[in-house]
Parts: structure tokens; C-alpha cells; sequence
């Protein structure tokens, strides 16, 4: 079986992006330091020089305004930040320039451009380190906000980013999808890596997830069809400016349930805006109450231990499937045990 991490797929993406498309340039705090970003950006400098792929000053705002000025001028930028963090230091940039040049210049203007920033858990990193914003940057209009939740996920999508799209592109990356290995046996790139994917059929749960939440309904459906007879179908949503409504309806037209796992906060959301969605769509489809999963609404605490409970896991969404298809609280399945989970999942060891 052919497999490949989330960590390789973003690597090749990378040398791709730089390949594929001679006026792209690969740039950010720590790109070209040893770890690389986790291993992404590892020899880029040496093989395609320092004029293409560079760190940067500690100035996110200026970094962010250099992308601006350099997509207008025909170079491709592709603007790293180790930490989504970072990025509400550029936001001045990001919502009131990259969003806004098409449209204030009546389509003479385009940013074609790649933002990464990652997210999620590692060993405790605090408040100020473990902030998801796919919501925030998803709110204005002009933005194209992805979350790859696997290896074809992110070639198919940085590919058409750096080769084709004239659009500014903003994708979240999770700590803990990049030694994930997937199976790549058959997988043909997609049509249009801007939308959301089935990637597992089921008849009893509907479970729209994002990023590594993905993979958490994913196995916690495997488990659940193993141990209780129960099919959840889970999609993918991917990107979250497109949301495909009619995958997400049509599914929901064969489950009548639905649960919503996101890597961010539920108010606000993108819980929020996938219940919008049915809600104003076709609210009759539901046989119940939606089902929310998302970290807790709380800033991050930086202790490990309380770190475990402030993100959900797959266990989490076994938890709310047997809540929707047995139709009650105390459902008697039996969920996956911290060791079962372990085996799953290398844990987020550093090095930042």
C-alpha cells in the first residue's frame, strides 16, 4: 500500500509550488532554519537559492505587505507563519488589502498568493499559540480559507494555488495531521480542490468535519461500524468558503442527523454556519438536534494535562454519532480507550 504523511505531502507541495511556477517564493519565520517548518521547507534554500526561498524579519505586518506588493507585480508568494497566531499581527493586510484589491479596483487587480498557518495542540503552548481562526478570515468576503485534512488534500489544493488560481489563498494546517500517513492507493487529484469531499458513505450519521477533525470521525465511524453496527458518512468541508450545500443535504436527506466537528470554536463558527446552512436551506431534513463538537470556548490552557480536555477527539465524535443514532444520551456503546486512541496518532512532540 502506498502511503504518504501529511508532513511529505506539504513538503513535495512546496518544491512543487517552486518547480511548477518560476516566480514563486517560499518565505517565513524559521524556513529556512533547520527544522524547516516541521520539515516542509527542509533544502529549498539550497536548491533554488536564497532569492526564492528566504526567513524573514520578526515583522508579520511588513511580511504580509511585501506579499501584497509582490503578487501585484507578478511574483508568487507563498507567506509561512509556524503559528495561525501570528497572523492577527497582518490583519490590517489580510482584510483590509489582500480581500479588498479585486473589488476596489473593479477586477483590474488580482493577488494571487498561498498563506500556511498551522494549528492545533502540541505539549502546551498557551493561550497565545493554540488559536484556530478559520472563522475569523472565513467571515470576509475576498478570502479563500481551506483546511487540508490529507495528503492529496493539500497536493491537489497547493498545486492549483501556485499554477492557476488568481485568487489570495489562506490555509490552516493542524499540528497533529503531519505524521498522519495516508493511503494514496487510487486516489486521482480533484477537479476542484475548492469544495468539500465525501470521504466516507453511511446511512445512520451525517459528520461535516474539517482539518484533523476529519480523521477523528473517519476512525471514530471504522470503530463504531466495527463495534456497533452503526454507518456514519463523513465529509469533508475543506474549504470553508465554498461549502458544497447540496453534498451536505443530499447526505443529510439519507441520515436525517448531523454532527459538526470543527477545529475551532463552536459561536461564531463554523458549527455555526454549517447549522445556518440546513437551517435556512432545508431545516425538515433533521429527524434531531445538531450536534456541535469543537474546542472549548475558552483560551487554551498551556497545562498538558488541561490541554487534553480542551480539544475534542475522535472519541468525542463516536460519543455524539451513538447519541444521534441510538437517540439518546446513555447509548451503552462502548467508545475507543485512550490506548486505543494512542495508536492512532503520534503525539506532537516539538520541536516548536
Amino acid at each position: 500500500m502506498k502511503t504518504m504523511t501529511y508532513r511529505e505531502a506539504l513538503a513535495q507541495a512546496m518544491r512543487g509550488a517552486l518547480e511548477k511556477n518560476p516566480s514563486a517564493v517560499v518565505y517565513g519565520l524559521g524556513v529556512t532554519d533547520f527544522t524547516g517548518i516541521f520539515g516542509t521547507t527542509l533544502g529549498l534554500e539550497k536548491d533554488f537559492g536564497p532569492g526564492r526561498v528566504f526567513d524573514t524579519p520578526l515583522s508579520e505586518d511588513a511580511m504580509t505587505g511585501f506579499a501584497v506588493g509582490a503578487a501585484l507585480n507578478g511574483i508568487y508568494p507563498v507567506h509561512i507563519h509556524i503559528r495561525a497566531d501570528f497572523m492577527l499581527l497582518a490583519m490590517n493586510q489580510l482584510v483590509n488589502s489582500i480581500a479588498k484589491y479585486k473589488y476596489m479596483y473593479g477586477g483590474l487587480f488580482e493577488l494571487p498568493l498561498l498563506i500556511r498557518a498551522v494549528i492545533g495542540r502540541s505539549w502546551g503552548q498557551g493561550a497565545q499559540h493554540s488559536q484556530s481562526l478559520q472563522a475569523l478570515l472565513s467571515h470576509v468576503p475576498g478570502l479563500t480559507v481551506v483546511m487540508p485534512a490529507s495528503a492529496q488534500s493539500v497536493l491537489d489544493t497547493y498545486e492549483y494555488a501556485a499554477t492557476k488560481a488568481r485568487f489570495p489563498v489562506v490555509s490552516f494546517e493542524h499540528r497533529s495531521l503531519y505524521d498522519y500517513s495516508f493511503n494514496m492507493d487510487g486516489l486521482k487529484p480533484q477537479p476542484d480542490p475548492f469544495t468539500s469531499r465525501l470521504v466516507r458513505e453511511g446511512r445512520d450519521v451525517t459528520v461535516a468535519a474539517t482539518s484533523v477533525m476529519v480523521a477523528d470521525a473517519v476512525n471514530a465511524a471504522k470503530f463504531l461500524s466495527e463495534r456497533a453496527g452503526i454507518e456514519a458518512e463523513v465529509i469533508d468541508l475543506h474549504c470553508l468558503t465554498r461549502l458544497d450545500s447540496k453534498m451536505l443535504l443530499a447526505s443529510l436527506r439519507k441520515t436525517g442527523r448531523l454532527v459538526v466537528a470543527d477545529a475551532g470554536w463552536a459561536p461564531f463558527g463554523v458549527c455555526a454556519e454549517v447549522s445556518r446552512l440546513v437551517a435556512t436551506s432545508d431545516p425538515g431534513l433533521l429527524k434531531a438536534p445538531i450536534i456541535e463538537i469543537a474546542q472549548a470556548h475558552s483560551p487554551c490552557p498551556t497545562a498538558k494535562t488541561l490541554e487534553n480536555h480542551f480539544y475534542p477527539d475522535m472519541g468525542t465524535v463516536a460519543d455524539a454519532i451513538c447519541r444521534l443514532a441510538k437517540g439518546r444520551k446513555d447509548h451503552g456503546v462502548e467508545l475507543p480507550s485512550a490506548e486505543y486512541k494512542k495508536r492512532l496518532y503520534k503525539e506532537f512532540k516539538g520541536p516548536f
